[in-house]
């Protein structure tokens, strides 16, 4: 009898070549597949002592040697590849098998292409995969949507090839539909937000206390022992330490500062906006990226007017660790809210908690307060911020000080931190006892007739602004 495999892997580029070596050298048997043939020969001639391969040349051949319920793992560029792959796969399964697409799908593409498949009798899971190339063969963290009825067939070789932290792996059924790639949006949201924040701390010790590079990364690298601890600021002290081979200067100053974007960060601030809730801290960070990438704006702009040279401020390093961390707070509380707002709208049922639990290992914002995270949603799955939490209260309430003081230098020096600055202004917007939305609904009432609520009585009411400025009832 021939031999028929666990899972297939169709799309054999780095992740999906990856993906496939993991699920192998966890003892699964797995099919190979590639629009070129000649790439998955290069796996299985290069790989093939890794595991069980069995490659196929034709998407009749690839099907044909998957054990039902088939379970068939997508790994192309998001949009139109992915909808010409199912297409031609689709017609292929048969009720009951699955097509699981393993990129950084749009949601609601996801959720289209799984009411679709529904109704032909196929399951159809979108799984955020979170680690990049390294995580793809040693560990990710896997964020799989889809019916509870695939995550059993799915979910066992998932969590197995996942990363593990204390025994439990990065891996965990999200939700229904699109529910798997909405997490991963917002997870690279939270990530764009991280990276500005660290990108910040350190153009203030750069700029602002007149440190070099290298003396930075020793910062960075005792930040890693502590509470910031996470793989991000390793990876940061691992660049701010790395000399360019041909000048001999810092690699950081050889690197055009014109940083890029996928798409993931742009669309977590849409739907955000779509949502209603605020998301400023990651807004700012895909700003940023816009800004920086802008050559011609920043080139005619150069000579606008700033503070004059003071040289460096007293600017402390643990006064930017305080800011750091309380901006990173702010970063996740509104990843987090977006996740709990979506799942309410989309009627997902998502926990907040197992996010947690399945971003401590694996993601590339894996970090240590995650547990800290994950101990506030097991408290109270309920909690409407991070930030009312007894732990990131009490660290907040810690850095503000230091928060502002930061804050506060680096507007003085000219220093630009959207990232410092708008986390602190949400944090004093959620504190403020009144806002001056009061004065916004007043304008909108006067200019469009848009009315307004009172604080006395309920009710909605317009001012006759054009007559004798009586109140009616709307």
């Amino acid at each position: 009898m021939t031999e028929l495999a666990r899972i297939g892997v169709t799309g054999l580029a780095v992740m999906g070549r990856n993906l496939a070596r993991n699920l192998a050298r966890h003892g699964h048997s797995v099919a190979v597949h590639n629009r070129s043939y000649g790439r998955t020969k290069e796996l299985v001639e290069e790989f093939g002592h890794e595991g069980t391969f069995l490659p196929a040349e034709t998407a009749e051949q690839f099907v044909a040697s998957l054990e039902r319920p088939r379970r068939l793992v997508i790994m192309v560029k998001a949009g139109g590849p992915t909808d010409a792959v199912i297409d031609e796969f689709a017609p292929l399964l048969e009720p009951g098998d699955m097509i699981v697409d393993g990129g950084n799908a749009h949601f609601a593409d996801t959720r289209r292409r799984e009411h679709a498949l529904r109704e032909r009798g196929l399951h159809f899971v979108g799984a955020g995969i979170s680690g990049g190339e390294e995580g793809a063969l040693h560990g990710p963290s896997i964020m799989p949507g889809g019916s509870p009825e695939s995550y059993e067939a799915l979910g066992p070789l998932l969590e197995d090839i996942s990363a593990k932290v204390d025994g439990t792996p990065c891996c965990t059924h999200v939700g229904p539909d699109g529910a798997g790639h909405f997490v991963k949006m917002v997870h690279n949201g939270i990530e764009y937000a991280d990276m500005q924040l660290i990108a910040e701390a350190y153009d203030l010790l750069r700029r602002g206390a007149g440190r070099e590079p290298a003396e930075i990364a020793e910062v960075f690298r005792g930040w890693n022992e502590g509470r910031l601890g996470s793989y991000l600021i390793e990876i940061t002290a691992e660049v701010l330490a790395h000399t360019d081979a041909t000048t001999g200067k810092p690699f950081v100053d050889v690197v055009l500062d014109q940083a890029e974007q996928k798409g993931t960060g742009r669309w977590t601030v849409q739907i955000a906006l779509d949502l209603g809730v605020p998301v400023s801290g990651i807004a700012e960070a895909v700003f940023a990226r816009s800004l920086s990438g802008g050559a011609d704006l920043r080139a005619a702009a150069r000579e606008l007017p700033g503070p004059l040279p003071t040289g460096s401020a007293d600017l402390l390093v643990e006064d930017v660790e305080q800011a750091l961390y309380a901006s990173k707070i702010v970063a996740y509380a509104q990843g987090f809210n977006q996740i709990q707002a979506g799942s309410a709208e989309y009627n997902w049922s998502i926990d907040p908690g197992a996010m947690a639990t399945i971003w401590r290992g694996g993601c590339i914002i894996r970090a240590k307060f995650l547990d800290r995270i994950k101990a506030a949603y097991d408290g109270d799955a309920g909690l409407p911020s991070l930030l009312v939490d007894d732990y990131f209260q009490d660290a907040v309430r810690g850095a503000q000080d230091a928060w502002r003081r930061v804050v506060t230098t680096a507007t003085t020096l000219g220093i630009p931190v959207p990232g410092f600055s708008s986390a602190l202004a949400y944090y004093d917007g959620l504190r403020a006892e009144r806002l001056p939305a009061a004065l916004v609904q007043g304008q909108r009432d006067f200019f469009g007739a848009h009315t307004y609520r009172r604080v006395d009585r309920e009710g909605s009411f317009h001012v006759l602004w054009g007559g004798d400025r009586s109140e009616v009832t709307a």
